[in-house]
């Protein structure tokens, strides 16, 4: 795989390693939203090069309408283009299925504006190990793991591109002259690959482990965006490539858009807020035809990027405005491009916030995030009061609380650095499960479906946390068509002998009833009495 020549793709890059260099620590929430902030970022850089690429068919187009004899060369960049594009959507697809796999989104008018739009899990490290790596099982059923599947689509699409190239290659085109050492070289420049040097390496047991094993769902959305910018990169190389053999003038990225890399985009008054003004998708092309101004003061221009400080004298919300003009050097035409971009000045304070909501739960493990602007980790001092509850360090600011009692009134502390503060939160059980036939929740169900069913699961619905609630057991009531009822009482969630030859007994118009259903969750000392359900077999 080469290392990208381009600014804004070689950022890209080592953002994406250093996020992912993060994940050996235990994260915080503002890295977890750096994940989304850097996805939305290749999804911006994503959409510049699909422009960019257009313009490349846009161009091959014309000249083929003036050339006949060129219009292979076109065919094969159009194709090159379907290829690409049934990749990225096979990938949109996986995002999809991982957003339903970590419990759907929060809507995005959701009152917690940092969780609006995201997945309600994304901070498990279990569900993309089972959905990528180990593979998912459901009362007995194996579904195959989604990792090995996106390998061999990347090695795959991969491989057409390079089919292409060599097609057009052996139909020897008047005015080509393509070489076997040219399509060596273009290999190596084609970013989308798997690199199977890294996890042996490491030690890993597979690709699919290295990449996404023990990663938090937040930070698989930028590894699979980022293999759709190693296509829509791989796409702009072949484009770029066939259009070279027909004589064509490209500039290989000719869409802009400001953008500002800053240190942090909140800072203590009296500190020095710094950022980088650039340009997405730079291009060495148009490197000598480009102004910045910054409310209307000029910028020294090093590579393509201007810096920008200011020390603010004032807290409250700051913005300032960016203007970028650029020059084509083919065409000499200039273009200005405009965007405000703000930061936050504050004071000193103190913050603490439950990863998963302001109460603790019995029986689990409670994440809980403790940050003080300007206060180093290592001054903070944090407790517990009320709940039975206990604490625990498990990260520079990251603490886990468990609590065994039932409460509106459990306290955490928070000093050092000067500061002190109090948050209260309630303490309550794990709420009660929701019974379900396997998945199936009750109401007409067919003979068939029915009868595939091996027990009870107590399913915690829109529950953040980590946790399983067992059925103790259950009474099953049989109610053939005219005929008498049979009743068994079931230990246990999965169907004991008797209750599996009632149902494989179903026949159309059978009712069956499964009652005084009893589960038992992480932290309760007796069972509860949960949900009934009714079937009726159709």
């Amino acid at each position: 795989m080469s290392i990208p020549k381009e600014p804004r793709q070689l950022m890209i890059n080592l953002m994406y390693l250093v996020l992912t260099a993060l994940l050996a620590l235990n994260v915080s929430a503002e890295v977890m939203n750096a994940f989304f902030s850097l996805d939305d970022s290749i999804s911006s850089t994503n959409e510049v090069l699909g422009s960019a690429n257009d313009k490349i068919i846009e161009s091959l187009d014309a000249t083929v309408e003036e050339k006949p004899n060129y219009k292979p060369i076109l065919t094969a960049s159009k194709e090159a283009q379907s290829v690409v594009k049934d990749f990225i959507s096979y990938i949109d697809d996986i995002r999809d299925d991982l957003d339903e796999q970590a419990g759907g989104l929060y809507p995005d008018d959701f009152k917690d504006k940092a969780k609006a739009g995201k997945p309600k899990r994304f901070r498990d490290k279990e569900i993309p190990t089972r959905y990528f790596v180990d593979g998912q099982e459901a009362l007995g059923v194996k579904q195959d793991p989604v990792g090995p599947i996106i390998k061999q689509r990347i090695i795959d699409t991969r491989d057409k591109l390079i089919q292409l190239v060599d097609d057009v290659a052996q139909l020897k085109i008047e005015g080509t002259n393509i070489t076997q050492e040219q399509i060596d070289n273009l290999k190596d420049q084609i970013s989308l690959a798997v690199d199977d040097d890294t996890w042996q390496e490491y030690k890993k047991p597979s690709w699919e482990d290295f990449t996404f094993g023990h990663m938090p769902v937040a930070a698989c959305y930028p590894i699979l965006r980022k293999f759709q910018n190693d296509a829509k990169n791989s796409e702009a190389t072949i484009l770029g490539f066939l259009a070279q053999q027909v004589g064509q003038t490209v500039i290989e990225f000719d869409a802009f858009e400001p953008v500002a890399a800053t240190e942090k985009a909140y800072i203590i008054k009296g500190e020095t807020y710094k950022a980088e003004v650039f340009l997405s998708a730079f291009s060495s092309q148009a490197a000598e035809n480009i102004s910045m101004r910054v409310n209307g003061s000029p910028l020294k221009i090093v590579d393509g990027k201007g810096q920008y400080s200011v020390t603010p004298g004032s807290i409250g919300e700051k913005e300032y405005k960016v203007d970028i003009s650029v020059t084509n050097p083919f065409t000499n035409e200039t273009d200005t491009y405009t965007k405000t971009f703000r930061y936050e000045v504050g004071e000193r304070s103190v913050a603490v916030s439950a990863d998963k909501m302001n109460v603790f739960y019995i029986g689990v493990d409670n994440p809980l995030s403790v940050s003080a602007a300007g206060v180093s980790s290592n001054d903070l001092r944090v407790s517990i009061s009320g709940g039975g509850g206990k604490i625990r360090k498990v990260g520079s600011n990251n603490f886990m609380v468990n609590v065994t009692t039932v409460t509106q009134d459990c306290k955490i502390s928070v000093s050092g650095g000067g500061l002190r503060d109090t948050k209260n939160f309630r303490v309550k059980m794990i709420p009660d499960p929701i019974a379900r036939l396997g998945n199936l929740d009750d109401g007409s169900v067919q003979n068939g479906t029915f009868k595939a069913q091996a027990g009870i699961i107590g399913w915690l619905d829109n529950f953040d946390f980590e946790a399983r609630c067992n059925i103790v057991g259950y009474d099953v009531v049989y109610q053939p068509k005219n005929q008498d009822v049979v009743t068994n009482k079931n230990a246990g969630a999965t169907f004991d002998a008797k209750t599996s030859r009632l149902v494989r007994g179903a026949r159309a118009g059978d009712t069956y009833y499964f009652r005084n259903i009893r589960a038992k969750c992480p932290g309760d000392k007796i069972t509860r009495k949960i949900n009934s359900l009714v079937f009726s077999i159709r």
